[in-house]
């Protein structure tokens, strides 16, 4: 039965456990304490995939003092061979007594086997501490694993009578310094950041991670049905970039443009629709497969509206500026609709403000 005392340790383990939010993907993120009598032994988080787990890292700082001891662990120890040894052995042999988890892994090659070996091996196990808090750092992880799906985020600034940009395209800056610097720690957490052509060709954003401290960038994702993307174009001075087209049978430019994107290291994707437009749903498939945790949408209207027609979004992140713009461009690229009945209903989840802005995070009506 969990105590105080088990929530007030399970909270350090999960402080620690944020210490990977940029880089852990594709693996989750995961803190842990080690505890006897009031003490802390040992602690540690996993920063990296393919290098040592929380619970080693813990371990290691504990050293034989960890006989006997407790372990808080904000997700279940894994039962299999990955890139790691399996860390419910290393917790029995370091002689553990008690492990407090705080969600199960929803992985299949672990889902509960983790907790079953520590069992079988005399270890007492209490599962569900601070569980919610748990859920809530690896909400993509837990996607993939369950939904087979990544979480999808759509992103849009804007003025508060719902414009993105001027009529004339100028969109520079609609919101202030706090609310895109809030940007970047999106994008950060993000495996991978998509958007489309138009957004390239108007504004030529490079959709790198600045004003962040991480060793990593997200891969970023160019939807371009026609592959119009210019040589010269920012986002393509890294090649950790994906350029997806709907060319089947490309003719000479576009061939020409292959090649090119091809010599710089691109990759390049063709998953058309029957309409010649890239199909969104193989797209985030394939990006399951990468596999990625979190998706970051930051593109205009039309692109952003496709994926909200087709309901692909979980999460919107919407920032909106104190000022009004008129006549301009809207948010979304919907149909029109003609009775209110057709209106998409969201969930409001949190307002925060950030300078002079506000970010409202939303999420579909029936998403959990």
């Amino acid at each position: 039965m969990q105590t105080q005392t088990d929530i007030e340790w399970m909270t350090q383990a999960l402080a620690l456990a944020e210490q990977g939010r940029y880089t852990t993907t594709p693996n989750p993120r995961v803190g842990c304490v080690i505890v006897q009598a009031g003490q802390v032994l040992g602690q540690g988080a996993h920063l990296k995939a393919g290098e040592p787990h929380a619970e080693v890292h813990a371990l290691r700082a504990a050293g034989a003092n960890a006989r006997g001891a407790t372990a808080y662990v904000t997700l279940e120890p894994c039962s299999h061979v990955g890139r790691t040894p399996p860390c419910a052995d290393a917790l029995i042999h370091a002689g553990i007594a008690r492990v407090v988890v705080a969600m199960q892994d929803p992985n299949p090659l672990v889902r509960g086997q983790g907790i079953a070996r520590l069992r079988a091996h005399g270890i007492a196990v209490e599962v569900g501490v601070c569980e919610q808090a748990a859920l809530a750092l690896n909400p993509g992880f837990v996607m993939r694993m369950t939904q087979h799906k990544p979480l999808v985020r759509l992103k849009l600034a804007a003025s508060l009578d719902g414009q993105t940009a001027l009529s004339n395209g100028i969109s520079q800056w609609i919101t202030g310094p706090q609310a895109r610097q809030d940007v970047h720690h999106w994008r950060a957490q993000s495996c991978a950041i998509i958007t489309g052509i138009g957004s390239i060709l108007q504004d030529n954003a490079s959709l790198t991670v600045r004003d962040v401290v991480t060793t990593r960038q997200p891969l970023r994702v160019v939807l371009d049905s026609q592959l119009r993307i210019p040589l010269s174009a920012k986002v393509l001075a890294d090649p950790h970039v994906w350029v997806v087209h709907a060319c089947v049978s490309p003719n000479p430019q576009q061939q020409q443009t292959l090649r090119q994107l091809a010599a710089l290291g691109v990759s390049t994707h063709c998953m058309p629709t029957a309409a010649g437009l890239v199909d969104l749903t193989n797209v985030i498939g394939a990006l399951t497969a990468v596999p990625c945790n979190e998706l970051w949408v930051e593109a205009g209207a039309r692109l952003s509206g496709a994926f909200v027609e087709q309901g692909l979004v979980d999460q919107f992140v919407l920032y909106y500026a104190p000022k009004l713009l008129g006549a301009g461009r809207g948010m979304f690229g919907l149909p029109q609709l003609t009775q209110l009945s057709q209106a998409i209903p969201l969930s409001i989840d949190a307002i925060t403000q950030l300078g002079p802005d506000i970010r409202v995070l939303a999420r579909p009506h029936d998403s959990p």
